[in-house]
């Protein structure tokens, strides 16, 4: 793997990890498009220096989101701490805690077990290009679905102390979400487990069939995401320390680098984008992505 490379496919990664358009399925389609035939084979291989690449990407994606949403972990954190200690869930902030951490569990043990395999077996353009078609149609769904929707809109997330709705038009605080529903939206995570199949773009359909607006789909899926992109990375890291990682300490750093930055401006991005916009214009761009994918590779 060149310099070069690495910084195209960290910044392919930044990106592509929050915006709803499946950083895996870019990853596989991007370098088959360019000829990148070296990396293709590792990312098919049980075994190669990719795997270490993708450690050093996940883990600085991680901490640009924890960053960028340093002051809410903090809330929550202390939040967390201070609702185990009363063994009780009192404040917006607690729940919203525990509620992340029921959203993790699905994606997470099932990624543990099954991430590796799925990798290997879909690493694949030809169905990397399907699955993101596929991601259109699921991101055009949740648009409808949510049209659709008879719940009432729900309010702006707010992570500080209950604060009482003055009109009281009965709309749906945040902190209602249930753990059932919480535990839906975890399970929507398990897909992405396959390339092509975006990680923030079926969490945010998740949460906008649970009720929830764009915004607040969004900031839960950023927050969730969080945990499971540092965990995933965390896990791996004997890959990068050991024998894959050899020759390419280099190119991860650097890519790791530009992973974090587009990773950093991309969240700050849509978590504006979507205080006023939809999923369409992701679903339609992968539409044709997917479109284009099959009949390159067909």
């Amino acid at each position: 793997m060149t310099f070069f490379q690495a910084i195209v496919l960290g910044l392919l990664q930044g990106v592509t990890e929050l915006f709803p358009v499946s950083s895996l399925g870019h990853s596989v389609i991007l370098p088959a498009f360019l000829g990148w035939n070296d990396v293709v084979a590792a990312q098919a291989a049980p075994e190669s220096y990719f795997l270490a690449f993708l450690v050093g990407l996940h883990v600085a994606t991680a901490l640009a989101l924890a960053w960028y949403f340093r002051d809410d972990w903090r809330r929550i954190i202390v939040a967390l701490i201070n609702s185990v200690r009363r063994r009780a869930i009192e404040t917006p902030d607690e729940r919203l805690g525990w509620l992340l951490i029921v959203a993790t569990i699905p994606a997470g043990l099932l990624g543990v077990v099954f991430e590796h395999q799925l990798r290997v077996i879909f690493a694949k353009p030809l169905l990397a290009g399907l699955l993101l078609f596929v991601n259109g149609l699921i991101l055009l769904a949740g648009e409808r679905l949510r049209r659709r929707s008879s719940r009432p809109r729900i309010r702006p997330l707010r992570l500080g102390p209950p604060v009482r709705d003055s009109t009281n038009d009965g709309r749906r605080q945040l902190d209602s979400l249930e753990f059932r529903e919480a535990g839906a939206i975890g399970i929507g995570q398990v897909f992405a487990l396959l390339a092509g199949i975006s990680r923030s773009g079926i969490t945010m359909v998740a949460g906008l069939v649970r009720g929830l607006d764009h915004e607040d789909a969004a900031r839960f899926s950023f927050l969730l995401a969080t945990p499971i992109i540092l965990a995933a990375g965390v896990y791996k890291l004997p890959d990068l320390l050991g024998p894959n990682g050899a020759g390419v300490r280099g190119q991860v750093l650097v890519g790791s680098l530009a992973a974090a930055v587009a990773a950093y401006l991309s969240v700050r991005f849509l978590s504006r984008y979507f205080t006023t916009r939809t999923l369409t214009p992701f679903a339609i761009y992968c539409l044709l992505a997917g479109i284009v994918t099959v009949v390159r590779f067909q």
